[in-house]
């Protein structure tokens, strides 16, 4: 049996606009040894999901280069760093002291998750060499192809940014519906988020900035602003394209998509005269 691609790549190797997409959570793959190794129905992984994240990503792209995980976050979460090991079912992970952890891997949101909505998931932990498999096969080739491809992009137009694409589950009435992080000013310049949030507020949507979602390992891994990359994260409330049981495309579907595009379009517009004087 053929063993599904751990991401795929829509859109030209080399990059022929600034803007680099990527959507790591919203994987559907859910390999026969996870299966395998639950203690709860599959449906319980669910939550994990930013579901349909990828098809409305793909609805809303041109041409830029895109990058969709296949592997459920389940199987091995690319928003977190190879080290965020969870000692509790992982057993190759370096033992540390409660207090040493981060406040996601605290909550079971590690490397591999070992829970969703306050749920254990897994009957036996994990021996070091399964885990290593999962780092080799479908984490570094992941972010490899996506730094190739950021640098392609740089190289080419003298600047980089890379939108992560995530989903939410709605936040409190009458907050933000869509979130932009960018690791509180570290991993992009102001300008590029100022005009996402412009984009946002014409279309009449609530945005927030970091807050509750600042980005993560994505980020942290690709951004280097001083070096022309630029990377931020883009949350959207699930409520506002999927149906009423959010599990498919629901009536609000275009309308978001076509947000998506004019965010696309708002950064590369911001990025491409600091291409031409970099030419």
């Amino acid at each position: 049996m053929s063993v599904p691609p751990s991401f795929d790549r829509h859109g030209p190797e080399t990059p022929v606009s600034p803007v680099v997409l990527s959507v790591p959570h919203a994987g559907r793959d859910y390999p026969l040894p996870l299966r395998a190794a639950l203690r709860v129905p599959l449906a319980s992984l669910l939550p994990l999901e930013d579901r349909h994240a990828d098809t409305l990503t793909i609805a809303a792209r041109g041409a830029e280069t895109l990058f969709v995980a296949n592997r459920a976050r389940a199987w091995i979460d690319l928003n977190r760093a190879e080290h965020e090991r969870d000692p509790r079912i992982d057993e190759g992970a370096a033992p540390m002291p409660e207090g040493a952890m981060s406040l996601k891997l605290k909550s079971g949101l590690g490397l591999v998750p070992r829970r969703a909505s306050a749920v254990d998931l897994w009957r036996r932990r994990f021996a070091d060499e399964e885990v290593r498999e999962r780092i080799e096969r479908d984490h570094r080739p992941y972010h490899a192809a996506l730094a190739a491809a950021l640098a392609a992009a740089r190289d080419r137009f003298g600047v980089a940014v890379l939108l992560d694409i995530h989903s939410m589950p709605p936040l409190a009435a009458g907050a933000a519906r869509i979130v932009i992080g960018d690791r509180f000013g570290r991993s992009a310049a102001a300008r590029f988020v100022g005009r996402i949030e412009g984009a946002i507020h014409a279309a009449g949507v609530r945005s927030a900035v970091n807050t509750p979602y600042a980005g993560g390992h994505v980020l942290d891994r690709h951004a280097d602003a001083a070096a022309g990359i630029h990377a931020i994260q883009v949350e959207v409330d699930r409520t506002l394209y999927l149906d009423r049981r959010r599990e498919t495309p629901g009536a609000g579907f275009d309308a978001t998509a076509t947000l998506l595009r004019r965010i696309i379009e708002t950064v590369a517009d911001e990025a491409l005269p600091l291409a031409a004087a970099a030419q």
